[in-house]
């Protein structure tokens, strides 16, 4: 192993584990701490997906230690704390708690805060993100259910979280190439500063940053910080490249599941039934108070007589969101939606389901769990930073877990062309 990554949330694992086969490594990712005695043997990268982003601080440390040491005592010889490119946080963590227990561990005298994603539209500018041309306080992520961001600068954010000091790199020094980068790594300790925020505008300013933390034992970022370290090891022979262009899938039926309250994820949904999707929706107010059960969503799905895959949805827009939170609490709605969604997928998948479409990391995570996957394949990437995925453990299905603010407007549409079933449904 090369590279062992790990990551807050099960979309975010698998949004990684694509940039890092598509760089040439041969990829699998763990769904939860691995156990002590699995076999990573074959694999470049091996990045394990937690459910540690909202969690209490500590939890989130705890988990990711113990995921940390068996990874590098499996070999790895670089780590990723992957995140969200929106930094998806709250002023009690759980970036900085995270980022500077695994320096610790590491001994990492000075790492780096990337979540930059241009692909997606995730850039950071003098320490500021952006998501599209509007700072990330001005986006639809100020009204996240669970991390509402509401200020754009990562240095003051991420400062509020840790212990150590946190610097920046700007853009100015990422132009000049990664020896400025690694000199400016150095100045910047000098001065104190322990976990450095990079400016990155461009892809090509991925693989500077890249280039620069060869030897960093630890780096933090989005997925986009992967870009630009699997040259590193394959300049010294370890790797050459593979690319998956398509996806044999098992036989059985398919459904999409969608839990994320994102304004991506709700244009979907609209695109998909006009496009001619059963579609149902999660009342979470009727579930919560018994007048609507995971058993008749399922049962829905189930007597669909669409030749499409049936969408069951719980996503509300940012004012109805208000309401169901003022009603139930943050927490507390957010759960159940996953609870059910969870149990949709159990039963679909005891009534011959086998490829289903996730929307939403903390629903992906839930579902998962569920389906009692624990190890993924990576293949074919089907938007940037969503591939589908086969388990290699636990029952044989396709998956593809999409972060919620991630997919262009017809994701839920075009991601099964990429699927080669190998055998017809019965």
């Amino acid at each position: 192993m090369l590279i062992g990554a790990v990551a807050d949330d099960i979309t975010g694992a698998t949004d990684l584990c694509l940039m890092l086969s598509r760089e040439g490594m041969r990829t699998i990712q763990v769904i939860g701490v691995p156990a002590d005695d699995m076999d990573f043997s074959g694999a470049d990268a091996v990045v394990v997906a937690l459910k540690s982003r909202t969690i209490p601080a500590s939890e989130a440390v705890d988990m990711s230690l113990a995921s940390a040491r068996l990874l590098l005592s499996a070999g790895a010889e670089q780590l990723i704390f992957k995140y969200c490119s929106t930094f998806d946080s709250t002023d009690a963590g759980n970036i900085g708690p995270v980022a500077e227990a695994l320096q610790d561990l590491t001994g990492t005298p000075v790492t780096i805060a990337c979540p930059s994603f241009p692909a997606a539209g995730r850039t950071v500018y003098k320490g500021h993100l952006f998501v599209g041309d509007r700072l990330l306080s001005e986006s639809p992520l100020k009204d996240h259910p669970l991390t509402p961001m509401r200020d754009p600068d990562l240095v003051r954010v991420l400062q509020r979280q840790c212990h150590r000091p946190v610097g920046l790199v700007p853009a100015d020094t990422i132009a000049r190439g990664p020896d400025a980068v690694k000199a400016a790594f150095a100045e910047q300790y000098a001065a104190g500063k322990r976990i450095l925020v990079v400016d990155t505008l461009t892809d090509a300013d991925l693989r500077v940053i890249g280039k620069a933390c060869a030897g960093m034992k630890i780096v933090t970022g989005g997925s986009g910080v992967a870009m630009g370290l699997p040259e590193n090891f394959r300049q010294k022979g370890f790797m050459s490249p593979e690319k998956t262009t398509r996806m044999a899938s098992p036989v059985g039926r398919a459904a999409i599941l969608a839990g994320s309250c994102s304004a991506a994820t709700r244009s979907q949904i609209e695109v998909a039934q006009a496009a001619g999707l059963p579609v149902l929706r999660l009342d979470i107010a009727a579930v919560a108070q018994g007048r609507q059960t995971a058993a008749e969503l399922a049962e829905w799905a189930i007597n669909s007589a669409s030749d499409l895959p049936p969408l069951i949805y719980s996503s509300a827009g940012p004012d109805e969101l208000v309401q169901i939170q003022a009603l139930m609490g943050r927490h507390k709605s957010g759960a159940l939606v996953e609870k059910t969604l969870a149990e949709v997928a159990r039963r679909l998948l005891n009534a011959g389901f086998s490829r289903f479409l996730i929307a939403g990391g903390e629903t992906s995570g839930a579902i998962v769990e569920a389906l009692g996957v624990k190890v993924l394949l990576i293949g074919p990437e089907i938007d940037p930073g969503v591939p589908w995925t086969r388990s290699i453990s636990g029952p044989d299905l396709a998956l593809a877990l999409k972060s919620g603010n991630f997919g262009a407007k017809d994701f839920f549409l075009k991601a099964w062309d990429l699927l080669e079933r190998e055998t017809e449904d019965a």
